[in-house]
């Protein structure tokens, strides 16, 4: 079957391959020292953690054996909501503990604490040490383009694309990266992308003219979706609102809702229900999405990329809920994957046009992230300005947010 592929093919995916190997053989410069304090720091503070989980027990324990937890926890202290799984052992994973936590027992926070220092050490700090190419005192990522069915790219040995971005201890690991003598790393991220994509594939009108005009467009759906002004508007609610924003475009239910902003099911869904009423034309977007997976078996984005929809016609309704979100999502992922694609291609060339020698190191999703001569860096940002937003057109503009810094935690 022909499957017209070949234009995406052809003006995506092979020209990216020598501009991925540039990046690739480029690397990131990482501090090892600051590495080190970080693992050390790490180390120390999950030492104290233990001590206070065996303080709270009464006794010492292994605090990285779900095992043992889920006894101490469930058998032990008797806590309610323990679950056995197919082991005999009970649950302990992060939901579980959560719940535990925002009941106000002690134990599940300091495991859940622990726990998180254990996963940046293991995986970031001593993993990135490990990583530093010793002829280039780099770390050098394997990007792949074809990991993922919506088109965006991943990043393996190390991978650069989930260090945590919300947490304190996530940005210290980010304040490791750093630049060259004499230059700063420049980080140019695309301003709200998906939401963009989304009012232009969904037509929506109120979202495209809020965009036109520069509006905060969470704030905006606050005030739609809850009938508040926009002046003196209290942070929770937008924050609130920002939460549907981002979650209608992962097609999170009233249960997921409810669980992210602390609500009950049923609140969640009647700010559900309001969002749809505010913009019917998502809802229906949503509807056509999941009926052309069901009869196609994929879904394609602005640029005719086909992400698969496995499972969409699936008897088992958990297997058809996930895929029907998979299908609404991906045109909207997968455009924001096309858009940085193109933009990624045409920057190496509009740079060097211009006499520039800055080098493109990293993409992370929607941003790039560049490592440019202290001279040149004004002009840098106009470049990749220019070209990241012009790297498609929609019915709304693009816009990019570039900061700057001597690590990459400054310049995000």
């Amino acid at each position: 079957i022909q499957e017209r592929m070949i234009a995406v093919y052809e003006t995506m995916e092979r020209p990216l391959v020598p501009i991925l190997k540039a990046m690739e053989r480029a690397g990131i410069k990482v501090d090892p020292q600051q590495l080190k304090r970080l693992s050390d720091d790490f180390g120390r503070r999950m030492i104290e953690l233990e001590g206070s989980a065996f303080d709270l027990v009464g006794r010492s324990f292994n605090v990285a054996s779900p095992k043992q937890l889920g006894e101490i926890l469930f058998d032990e202290m008797g806590l309610t909501g323990g679950k056995k799984g197919k082991t005999g052992a009970y649950s302990t994973g992060a939901e579980v503990l959560e719940e535990l936590a925002s009941e106000g027992h002690d134990l599940p926070k300091v495991v859940l604490e622990f726990r998180q220092l254990s996963k940046l050490k293991s995986t970031y700090t001593d993993a990135l040490s490990a990583a530093i190419n010793p002829d280039t005192g780099r770390v050098h990522t394997s990007f792949n383009q074809a990991a993922a069915s919506t088109g965006r790219l991943a990043s393996a040995d190390p991978n650069l694309q989930n260090i945590p971005i919300r947490s304190e201890e996530g940005r210290k690991i980010r304040k490791a990266f750093v630049p060259d003598k004499d230059h700063v790393l420049v980080s140019a991220d695309y301003s709200q992308i998906e939401l963009r994509i989304l009012a232009h594939v969904a037509q929506i009108t109120p979202l495209k003219q809020a965009f036109h005009d520069g509006q905060d467009i969470h704030a905006l759906t606050a005030s739609q979706v809850f009938n508040v002004p926009i002046r003196d508007m209290d942070p929770m609610v937008r924050r609130n609102a920002k939460a549907i924003n981002f979650g209608i475009v992962y097609g999170i239910s009233a249960f997921g809702l409810a669980r992210q902003l602390g609500i009950t099911n049923s609140d969640a869904k009647a700010y559900i229900d309001a969002y749809f009423d505010k913009y019917p034309g998502i809802k229906d977007y949503m509807e056509l999405t999941k009926a052309q997976a069901r009869e196609n078996g994929y879904v394609s984005t602005l640029f005719g990329r086909k992400c698969h929809t496995k499972g969409i016609n699936d008897r088992n309704p958990n297997i058809r809920g996930f895929a029907e979100r998979a299908a609404i999502n991906a045109p909207i992922q997968g455009g924001a994957a096309d858009i940085i694609k193109r933009a990624m291609i045409q920057i190496p060339g509009e740079l060097r046009k211009a006499g520039l020698t800055a080098q493109m190191l990293l993409q992370v999703h929607d941003e790039l992230i560049f490592e440019t001569p202290t001279t040149e860096v004004e002009n840098t940002i106009d470049v990749v300005r220019s070209t990241m937003e012009g790297a498609a057109h929609l019915d709304v503009p693009l816009l990019v947010d570039i900061g700057q810094g001597l690590n990459w935690d400054e310049a995000h």
